[in-house]
């Protein structure tokens, strides 16, 4: 009886306590519900803004050594006097405005004044210590600087995007270089700390090859790839990968190309270059197709299609000289390694015409060639004079044109734009009529992020 009695007393006490503090209960309830719930759904979200976590290490392919690290990782660390659009157009940078004056031969550059390095120290003209052969440098004012240069030159003010260091690599961007990983003459890695929050730093990461880079972020070297030119690994893809995102772009800055020796003896005949341009296909799974040397964004691109066209290009082979030796067809095509499978495609569809070819894999430029598959990195300025014009090193496919010649000397020396644009105009037309190469596409390019990174 005396149990039973205790047990209703605790019962009714326990009763009154609810019916006092119940709605309290019932709030700390729900808030700690909604506590927990948003913390579990934002754990990504809020671990990486925490300070001990601010950290990235990207994976790039290439060897550089450190003079010439690559643009856009300095990029990260300072800035140049202009910037380039993505249409090849210039606009200020650390530079308010500039004149140019004795038809490009001086350039008039006037700094902004709130500009500083890393180091605290102001920007000023005599800062500024571009190592350019050939060129007068002049600091009038503060925030003035000249340069005069030895001929007029107009892509001068693509190049003077190049991000400006003091000595110690100091720049004036986002980030600041804390170090620099070398081993013998190669950089290994660049580690970059931002200059306005603390903690926060940027690592790049360097390998020798596509494949390298994969394995890197599958055992979790690095959080995020750039430039990988597919997404596969082993027998899956990065896109079935729960922890990856993947993102495709266009890489405008390279551009795939078929080079002809227009000196051998059979690619001498311009006939039978056009007739091996015809019979290319008209797209390709790993690019975007382009027929002209210029992406399509850039202001000087023209619209020249080379679309396949069997029957025309059987015309044109009957037409070589070649053709009329009556031997069978046949010539060499080498290719770089990543673009064997686009060889055996393009080697098809030559097939098509009666052109039987043969294919080599090489591992670097060839000194001697019949036709090579590799690619040109695209400037930002539409002068590609050191590629095409026949006193050039570069010039590979050892094509003269007195014509092409002219419109690329008086292309770098011209500084009206509507001037440019009709010289260059007539540039990719008549390079496109004597065919010393069939442009491909401008390749895809695949970045592959963890999900769990943080976002810098």
């Amino acid at each position: 009886m005396i149990l039973l009695g205790k047990r209703r007393l605790i019962f009714w006490l326990f009763r009154a306590y609810l019916k006092k503090w119940r709605k309290t209960i019932l709030a700390s309830f729900v808030f700690g519900l909604l506590v927990f719930t948003a913390f579990y759904l934002g754990w990504g979200v809020i671990v990486p803004e925490l300070p001990f976590n601010q950290r990235m290490v990207v994976g790039m392919v290439g060897s550089y050594n450190t003079d010439n690290i690559p643009v856009e990782v300095l990029r990260k660390a300072s800035s140049g006097l202009t910037l380039i659009d993505k249409d090849g157009k210039p606009k200020p940078g650390i530079a308010l405005s500039w004149d140019i004056k004795d038809n490009g031969k001086t350039y008039i550059f006037y700094l902004k004044h709130n500009i500083y390095y890393s180091d605290g120290e102001n920007l000023t003209s005599s800062s500024i210590n571009y190592n350019f052969l050939d060129v007068k440098v002049e600091t009038p004012q503060k925030y003035t600087i000249v340069f005069k240069l030895k001929d007029n030159y107009s892509p001068f003010l693509v190049t003077v995007s190049q991000p400006v260091f003091k000595k110690g690599l100091i720049g004036v961007g986002e980030y600041k270089i804390s170090s620099v990983d070398v081993s013998g003459s190669f950089v290994n890695s660049i580690t970059l700390v931002s200059n306005k929050v603390k903690n926060k730093t940027l690592t790049f990461q360097f390998y020798p090859t596509q494949n390298a880079l994969k394995n890197a972020f599958v055992i979790g070297d690095i959080d995020k790839t750039v430039g990988l030119e597919d997404v596969n690994f082993n027998n899956t893809s990065f896109y079935a990968f729960r922890n990856a995102s993947v993102t495709k772009s266009i890489d405008y800055g390279h551009l795939v190309t078929l080079f002809y020796n227009t000196q051998d003896r059979t690619l001498s005949d311009k006939r039978l270059r056009e007739a091996l341009s015809y019979a290319v296909p008209d797209s390709f799974s790993e690019g975007k197709r382009s027929y002209v040397p210029y992406p399509p964004d850039m202001w000087t691109y023209q619209t020249f299609d080379y679309q396949k066209d069997y029957t025309h290009a059987k015309l044109l082979l009957s037409q070589s000289q070649s053709a009329s030796e009556g031997a069978n067809m046949e010539i060499t095509l080498q290719a770089l390694p990543q673009y064997e499978k686009v060889a055996k495609e393009i080697a098809k569809s030559w097939q098509n015409i009666g052109v039987n070819t043969k294919i080599k894999i090489i591992q670097t430029l060839p000194v001697n060639f019949q036709v090579f598959l590799g690619d040109f990195r695209v400037p930002k300025d539409p002068d590609q004079y050191t590629l095409w014009h026949s006193g050039q090193m570069n010039n590979i496919t050892n094509y003269k044109s007195l014509r092409i010649d002219k419109l690329l000397e008086d292309g770098r020396q011209t500084v009206d734009v509507s001037s440019r644009i009709k010289i260059y105009s007539d540039f990719q037309k008549y390079l496109l009529d004597d065919a010393p190469a069939t442009f491909l596409y401008f390749p895809n390019l695949y970045t592959v992020t963890r999900n769990s990174a943080v976002q810098l």
